[in-house]
């Protein structure tokens, strides 16, 4: 593990390599899962001001899950997500015309929680966990592109911050130079 002042950051973020590949998964971890994206509470209003932007984007069963349930739900749990359309895909989804599932929300507003997939967030108080979250559907993307600190910079810094992600780049070199 990787100590990032109140963070434990997992080592999969320094050794493990990943690239989505659209052609193979064709977007579906927007169509599968138990419970939506995870969203933070901030990231409400700004869903909120997207999307009349958005709906046009949407499916039909997209805009009347948004408009049934809101921007954003409660799981079984608890957790702010995104809804689902009869509890399959993330209402934000859009189609390309091959048939591969993309976010409507793509250009307006991504959720943080989706711009850093496959590296998943969780809150414990004391500390935050930030983890390779391993999908059978994402095995097209395993061991291509780069090592998942890099290949999700963006998001990182979004997410954590410059600092943040500087001492992240400190603590690895330091534990490759071991």
């Amino acid at each position: 593990m990787i100590i990032v002042g109140n963070t434990i950051v997992s080592d999969d973020l320094a050794d493990q390599c990943f690239q989505c590949n659209l052609n193979c998964c064709h977007g579906a971890c927007c169509v599968d899962g138990d419970s939506g994206a995870p969203l933070m509470e901030q990231e409400i209003a700004e869903l909120e001001r997207v999307l009349p932007d958005a709906l046009p984007l949407m499916t039909p069963a997209g805009r009347e899950t948004v408009e049934r349930q809101g921007v954003a739900v409660r799981d079984k749990d608890g957790d702010l997500g995104t809804p689902l359309i009869d509890g399959g895909a993330c209402a934000y989804i859009t189609y390309s015309p091959d048939g591969c599932a993309l976010c409507a929300l793509q250009g307006l507003y991504k959720p943080v929680s989706c711009h850093l997939y496959p590296v998943r967030v969780e809150d414990y108080g004391e500390f935050t966990a930030v983890n390779y979250h391993r999908w059978d559907i994402c095995r097209a993307a395993k061991d291509k592109g780069e090592p998942l600190y890099k290949y999700l910079r963006e998001p990182l810094i979004r997410r954590f911050g410059q600092k943040w992600y500087d001492e992240l780049l400190h603590e690895i070199k330091n534990r490759n130079e071991q």
